[in-house]
């Protein structure tokens, strides 16, 4: 794990452990915005604001910049009452890529307080083998199916800092080249 991880994870547990979680908009393009500034501030200039520029990975390339506002406002507006929904909502987030870097870490913990507020579960996070989690992921855009399995299959009741906290550690695992 690189400097830049160990000082953003710091960050995310202070996020929770904190209580700053609990003013976090929820399932918004503001929370996230917020979720993402806190973990990257003094870390990445560009913490907590919404990219200009087009990026990709691979061979995807992630939402244009000239329509990210209006991706982010329409991906804000879509439901989020059922396990389903809410994995289509976190695939499209995915999908628009909103900051230059750090949308994994910051996206998967808006994934969490969504889940959290609406079905009273999070993900385990430490159940979720990263190679199976990756390729479900790439493959999201096409089809959810895989990432929505993947995620039903490791929710948890156990809300507790603790649950959270580890899930935050696999989650940045996910993002090494380990």
């Amino acid at each position: 794990m690189n400097d830049i991880d160990k000082k953003s994870l710091g960050n995310a547990k202070e996020l929770f452990s904190s209580g700053t979680i609990d003013s976090v908009e929820i399932g918004t393009t503001k929370g996230l915005q917020q979720i993402h500034k806190y973990l990257f501030d003094g870390l990445y200039d560009f913490a907590g604001i919404i990219r200009k520029e087009n990026i990709s990975k691979g061979n995807f390339r992630f939402g244009n910049s000239l329509y990210l506002k209006e991706m982010l406002n329409k991906i804000e507006t879509m439901s989020e009452n059922t396990l389903d929904e809410i994995i289509d909502k976190y695939v499209e987030m995915n999908i628009a890529h909103p900051f230059l870097e750090g949308n994994g870490r910051s996206t998967r913990i808006w994934l969490d307080l969504i889940l959290k507020k609406n079905l009273n579960r999070i993900v385990n996070w430490e159940n979720i083998d990263k190679k199976l989690y990756l390729q479900a992921m790439e493959r999201s855009p096409i089809n959810t199916l895989e990432i929505k399995t993947l995620i039903e299959n490791n929710l948890t009741e156990d809300m507790s800092l603790e649950s959270f906290f580890k899930g935050i550690e696999t989650s940045y695992y996910y993002e090494t080249n380990e």
